[in-house]
């Protein structure tokens, strides 16, 4: 941002710090208050702490870090504590022994901590798909290959990948479920990707059973973005509001950045504030191509609703 200042009004004082010797100072900061959390994050340092530290004041602090490194330092304590945490729970240890190890008083800051943040319990991040079977298989579609995941009890997981980055997308399902067990299965999966992108079939009395492996946040999510018409879109601050949490746009936006069934459950209609086209997990290209696709078939006009 550039503001200008009227110098006339400025009084005299000390000699000014030269914008090279300001810019400096302000790195030296930064880079000793990154070092102090990196190095003792189990400890949760406070902001006052890390501001006296650095002789300045929280405010100070607090604006000269943001401005060099994209987030407070809480938040960028936050991100750190949380990786630890998720890796304790990876390698099994309950709720509480994390909760302990990343230096937090108690399995309640845990939950708020990835509420927050991952839109889910730490239970639920541990135990994801436990027990589930899925196949899966990839089939051409309109917008490229599509991956295809599947239980006995309906579709529960569409992804696309580009040429040569099979792999990749069949990771990052996985991911989502990394308890369950996986086999592949081509003619298991080919009605799903026949039926899905046939307008055709879509028919109110055959409804496609579809599987949501979630928690009940990102699942009242996913069912919100269902009631979106095709034609049409919404914000994460409408979807925010609509499940009656209207402060909770970023576990929103985690939520629909971590919808399992892309397309059929339509997070591509969701847009960033104002009506920008936003980010979509699968390429902007897809997306806008996706959004053309509904265009014309329900007519010319994408509202937002």
């Amino acid at each position: 941002m550039t503001k200008a200042i009227d110098l006339s009004s400025l009084t005299p004082g000390p000699e000014p710090i030269s914008v090279g010797e300001e810019a400096a100072e302000n790195y030296a900061v930064v880079r000793q208050t990154l070092k102090r959390i990196t190095e003792d994050w189990r400890e949760q340092p406070t902001l006052e702490q890390l501001a006296k530290e650095a002789r300045l004041q929280p405010i100070q602090l607090q604006r000269v870090f943001s401005r060099w490194a994209g987030l407070t330092p809480k938040q960028f304590l936050q991100a750190i504590t949380l990786d630890h945490a998720k890796a304790l729970l990876r390698d099994s240890a309950s709720v509480l022994d994390a909760s302990y190890e990343v230096g937090l008083s108690g399995s309640s800051r845990l939950h708020d901590l990835f509420i927050t943040h991952e839109a889910m319990t730490p239970g639920d991040y541990r135990a994801r798909g436990e027990g589930v079977q899925i196949v899966y298989g990839f089939h051409p579609s309109p917008f490229g290959q599509v991956l295809i995941l599947a239980t006995d009890k309906g579709l529960a997981g569409l992804g696309f990948a580009d040429p040569g980055e099979e792999q990749s997308a069949l990771e990052d399902m996985c991911e989502r479920w990394p308890a369950a067990i996986y086999s592949h299965d081509q003619d298991a999966t080919s009605s799903y990707a026949q039926r899905v992108f046939d307008p055709d079939k879509w028919c109110e009395d055959q409804p496609l059973n579809v599987v949501m492996i979630g928690t009940d946040f990102e699942i009242r999510v996913w069912q919100t973005l269902l009631k979106i018409p095709m034609g049409q879109a919404t914000t994460y601050s409408d979807v925010a509001a609509s499940i009656g949490n209207p402060k909770a746009s970023r576990a929103v936006g985690s939520a629909v950045g971590r919808n399992p069934i892309s397309f059929v459950v339509p997070c591509h209609r969701v847009l960033a504030k104002g009506g920008q086209i936003g980010g979509y997990h699968w390429g902007l290209t897809r997306k806008r191509a996706i959004l053309g696709w509904e265009s014309g078939l329900s007519g010319p006009v994408l509202e937002c609703v």
